[in-house]
């Protein structure tokens, strides 16, 4: 399962039945819902996060080469503070991201980071997270 279908699966379990498919799409969805806000800051303190609760879906560029408009290319949704670390928390499907410095595949609960990882050997791959937004149709802000 891939992270936008992790969306998907999750949104439709839950009753949210015009939620699309892939997170270029979903970005989209909460774009025209007036749902979104956007984050240009890399500091994980940053006032742009002040509004960002439980349940919000992330979103990132860049996390893979693929030409399309807009560059979403990974969603995620954020889970909150962990009590006893305070760190903030995602879950989604992922090919590598971490959660305590561990990394991990598929469907996990991972860190939340806005700063990009270290630069990898490929070019093409340079993660930018985007910002953050509450899901259309649940009335949670």
């Amino acid at each position: 399962m891939d992270c936008s279908g992790f969306i998907y699966y999750v949104l439709k379990q839950n009753g949210v039945d015009d939620v699309p498919r892939d997170s270029s799409e979903q970005y989209v969805w909460l774009r025209k819902a007036g749902k979104f806000q956007a984050v240009l800051s890399r500091d994980p303190n940053s006032f742009e996060l002040d509004a960002l609760k439980p349940g919000d879906l992330l979103f990132w560029s860049g996390t893979y080469a693929i030409e399309r408009d807009p560059p979403v290319t990974h969603t995620m949704i954020y889970l909150g503070r962990e009590k006893r670390s305070n760190k903030r928390i995602m879950a989604g499907a992922s090919d590598g991201r971490t959660y305590e410095g561990k990394q991990r595949f598929g469907v996990s609960v991972f860190d939340f980071k806005t700063t990009p990882p270290p630069p990898s050997n490929d070019a093409k791959h340079s993660p930018l997270f985007v910002g953050y937004g509450s899901i259309p149709g649940l009335g949670n802000h």
